[in-house]
């Protein structure tokens, strides 16, 4: 054994004993909320895909015509080659769709928030973050070089103070957080952030990853608030609702020409491939158009929290805390064996001592599925 495979081996070692070692396992999502995983067919409750676009007909039209027109392949990044004219109409229907000047595609959400960040804020500035954000605006942050405060999950009053005592002393500040929070389903305090950047001359970039689609009549948590709200970076990825692949900043045009010339992982990433970016073109035009599917995976989420008797959601992301890592996983697969897909969430994707059953509800899944999986919980005692 050489000493990478040593040190490997012993890093592997630590996590097995923590019970965090975690591994692929082939899953076939053959249907709309149907999947196929060890040879057992299950009702998948853990999936992104909130709209159940990806197996839409018309999205799958699109990418079939686009990779007829354009190939499979993009050919270069996109300052090079790989500027498809798809690009064109996929950005302006982001920025009609989302309520800004412009738009501006990338490789994915990570490559977004790793790009964008350091074009706003770097050994001078300041951000000031929510403590539970996402992990790729940790990583943004941190490329910056900008000093890095983090707030109380969703409290703006702890965000005012971190303003009050720390943004004069920084050139620029941004404020960066999740619009709807990947594990807790929660929506972040969008108008009071809003209005504190205002405040304290500080920048707001809100991370929509799981917003669009799901709230705000499916334009995104910026837009679910009355009015909507000055934001300056609105974020988001086409992977989830839109059910294709990539990521976007709809920003004004002149924030947008910043990015890029300057976002790094946008600059030497290659282009998407066609049929994804036809994808999200069909994607995004069904959810302008067809307003109402995106209320449905939250209704069904407030279905399902009724009939157990937890809070009222405020997104199709339902959490049920079960405690440590090994419990998590033995009820994971107990749900599996009663035909269900949820995969347990551990640190350090969440805090330590929060595992937890983590219930996305989509468009398709029935009030028939739901009930099932429900006695199912109760069935193993989980509720």
């Amino acid at each position: 054994m050489t000493t990478i495979d040593e040190f490997a081996s012993t890093k592997l070692a630590s996590l097995e004993d923590k019970g965090l070692r975690r591994a692929l396992k082939g899953t076939d999502r053959y249907d709309d909320t149907a999947v196929r995983r060890n040879r057992r067919e299950m009702i998948s409750f853990c999936c992104n895909d909130y709209l159940n676009l990806s197996h839409h007909p018309d999205v799958i039209a699109a990418a079939h015509t686009a990779t007829d027109r354009y190939g499979t392949g993009s050919g270069g990044s996109r300052l090079i080659s790989g500027n498809t004219p798809l690009y064109e109409f996929l950005e302006s229907g982001l920025a009609a769709f989302k309520g800004t000047e412009a738009a501006l595609v990338f490789g994915s959400g990570y490559l977004t928030n790793i790009g964008v960040i350091p074009c706003f804020a770097g050994p001078e500035d300041l951000i000031i973050a929510d403590e539970l954000n996402h992990a790729c605006l940790f990583a943004g942050s941190r490329l910056s070089g900008a000093t890095m405060l983090t707030y109380k999950h969703g409290d703006a009053a702890a965000c005012e103070a971190l303003l009050q005592e720390h943004r004069a002393k920084a050139r620029h500040c941004l404020i960066i957080t999740d619009g709807l929070f990947s594990m807790d389903g929660d929506i972040a305090p969008i108008a009071a952030l809003s209005e504190l950047a205002h405040q304290f001359d500080a920048w707001l970039m809100v991370d929509d990853a799981h917003g669009l689609g799901t709230v705000g009549a499916g334009r995104g948590s910026v837009q679910a608030c009355q009015p909507p709200y000055r934001v300056a970076l609105q974020m988001g990825t086409l992977s989830k609702s839109a059910g294709a692949y990539g990521g976007y900043l709809c920003a004004s045009q002149a924030v947008i020409d910043l990015v890029t010339n300057r976002a790094r992982s946008f600059v030497y990433s290659t282009g998407l491939p066609p049929a994804t970016l036809a994808a999200a073109i069909a994607a995004i035009d069904i959810m302008a158009t067809e307003t109402e599917i995106c209320f449905v995976p939250l209704n069904n989420a407030a279905y399902f929290c009724d009939k157990l008797g937890l809070p009222t959601p405020e997104s199709p992301i339902v959490p049920l805390i079960v405690g440590d890592a090994d419990t998590v996983m033995t009820a994971s697969q107990g749900l599996e064996e009663r035909g269900f897909l949820v995969t347990g969430i551990r640190p350090p994707t969440v805090p330590e001592d929060t595992a937890r059953l983590r219930f996305t509800f989509t468009v398709e899944h029935s009030i028939d599925d739901i009930d099932r999986l429900i006695d199912a919980l109760r069935d193993m005692k989980l509720v």
